[in-house]
């Protein structure tokens, strides 16, 4: 009787004990869970992969917007109801400045916003090449980039004078007419030393850089052009200091800059991408960083602010670069900030962003809400791939771990919100999906393109009740109002005006999640 009761009792112990390491282990694996969502980094990517046929047939959509947005005489023109247009653009100064593209659904040149469309469409060219060309659209991407680079050469007629605007917005706005048929004068606006345009400047000789590096295997003789022109304007940026929306008070009602700092690191990164030349790694980690960068600070990318694009941008130089250039100590503050904008994204971080709907799109600005979620996830996108290729595991938000594929998930939750998985069950990117908006603000879709309407009678279209009887294929409109609504109004621009800016992060966007493979180690 003793010796069985003695038996229970160890076995009762046992029971106990074995319990207790049970418990003791799930309570481990459920913090190694919480605070290490990688593991071990997943292996690099290859070659472009299996293609993801939603993101390709999106893409393909996205990229027909900047055939509908071109200026001049089209060659092999894509879209039925566009035309030849603002041939005489530039004549005034003796210059060809018919070419670039009309930034939104008016018919103005603006140049900041323009450069901007260059860069991003650019970088997206440079990281996802390979799988844009594996749906058959690096071709178009890099077509559509050259109609702007075009311009902006003829736009720097000489080192310290570059035309930032065509047109008159004023008198733009009072008329409602076809570009093809608009009679309104198109006058010319400049930045130069006694009127300077730091930021304008300085984004285009980002775009001229980036763009250097897209044609340097293709056209090795407009590359080296383009990058002249980069390191003239960035030059005449960094040496007339001064910003655009104080020499020209005018640009502050359409495209006004909150400085100038950003522009100048943005492009001196690009300038050091394209040429190697260390002045431009010392100029983005020495004083100017200092003054310009806001280390620890995240920021929304946009056509205003370039600080995150920058830091991401210079991540890649920490990621990939030499070990004396990627260990400089400001350059890993960059690397550290992109982190920091990334932990914002990531919807479970411990500093998550609260600026989101309920549906989970993150939203910053009522005017244009989609440019700040669409680009915040082509970055996520771009870290992630970054991440991936250096066979980085994870990165670290306030001790808990993230790895790649949390920030592409981020990414294709943003992506899949616009392309329709939303509350309001409509896609905003005109021509994809089975609902969409019909009635977007743009006065070519408008308009009947066999109609010649005058300046002012082309009204009765804006205020017509039919849906727009030329589609805008490609269109990404502004999107939805913080309570996830969607008024489907021609005269509703703050939700219904798409731009160019807005079809190059998603072009870049899309482009990311189209496949998978590695991204180069260097754009040269």
């Amino acid at each position: 009787m003793g010796k069985r009761s003695r038996s229970r009792g160890w076995c009762g112990w046992f029971l106990v004990l074995a319990v207790a390491a049970l418990v003791a282990l799930a309570i481990v694996l459920t913090i190694r869970n919480k605070n290490d969502h990688s593991g071990e980094a997943a292996p690099v990517p290859g070659p472009p992969g299996a293609v993801a046929k939603n993101y390709a047939d999106a893409l393909k959509t996205a990229m027909q917007f900047f055939d509908i947005q071109k200026s001049g005489k089209l060659v092999n023109n894509k879209i039925d109801w566009r035309g030849d247009s603002a041939l005489k653009d530039g004549s005034e100064a003796k210059l060809d400045l018919s070419k670039g593209m009309y930034d939104a659904g008016d018919h103005i040149k603006f140049g900041f916003p323009m450069a901007f469309t260059a860069t991003v469409l650019s970088w997206a060219i440079l990281e996802y090449g390979d799988q844009m060309d594996a749906v058959n659209q690096l071709d178009s991407a890099q077509d559509s980039l050259k109609w702007i680079t075009d311009y902006l050469i003829n736009a720097h007629p000489s080192e310290n004078v570059l035309y930032i605007q065509v047109g008159d917005p004023e008198a733009d706005h009072k008329c409602w007419d076809r570009p093809e048929t608009m009679t309104e004068k198109r006058p010319l606006t400049q930045v130069n030393t006694s009127s300077p345009g730091t930021e304008v400047a300085a984004e285009t000789a980002a775009a001229m850089a980036s763009a250097s590096l897209v044609f340097k295997s293709i056209n090795s003789t407009y590359s080296s052009l383009l990058l002249k022109h980069a390191q003239q304007l960035f030059t005449f940026a960094d040496k007339h200091r001064g910003s655009y929306s104080e020499s020209i008070p005018e640009v502050q009602t359409y495209y006004n800059s909150t400085g100038y700092g950003d522009e100048l690191l943005w492009a001196a990164s690009w300038l050091y991408h394209a040429t190697g030349d260390q002045s431009y790694h010392n100029y983005v980690t020495g004083q100017n960083g200092k003054a310009f960068a806001k280390w620890g600070s995240p920021t929304w990318f946009s056509w205003d602010n370039k600080l995150a694009g920058t830091q991401v941008l210079l991540s890649r130089v920490s990621f990939f670069g030499a070990k004396d250039a990627s260990n400089s100590e400001n350059l890993q503050n960059y690397r550290k900030t992109a982190e920091a904008v990334m932990c914002g994204l990531l919807p479970k971080s411990p500093t998550a962003t609260t600026s989101r709907t309920d549906g989970g799109l993150i939203w910053v600005s009522e005017w244009n809400a989609l440019q700040h979620p669409v680009a915040s996830a082509f970055l996520a996108v771009i870290y992630s791939d970054y991440m991936l290729s250096s066979r980085t595991a994870t990165l670290s938000c306030d001790g808990d771990s993230y790895g790649p594929s949390d920030l592409r998930k981020f990414a294709i939750s943003q992506a899949d919100y616009v392309l329709g998985n939303n509350p309001m069950k409509m896609s905003f990117l005109v021509g994809y999906g089975d609902k969409y908006p019909e009635y977007v603000h743009h006065r070519g879709a408008s308009i009947p393109d066999d109609a010649t309407p005058g300046c002012s009678d082309g009204f009765k279209w804006l205020d017509s009740t039919k849906p727009n009887p030329n589609v805008a294929v490609g269109a990404l409109v502004g999107g939805p109002f913080q309570n996830e609504t969607y008024v489907d109004s021609r005269n509703n621009s703050m939700q219904g005006e798409p731009s160019t800016y807005n079809s190059a992060v998603i072009v870049g966007l899309l482009s990311g999640l189209v496949t998978t493979s590695s991204v180069v180690q260097s754009f040269t």
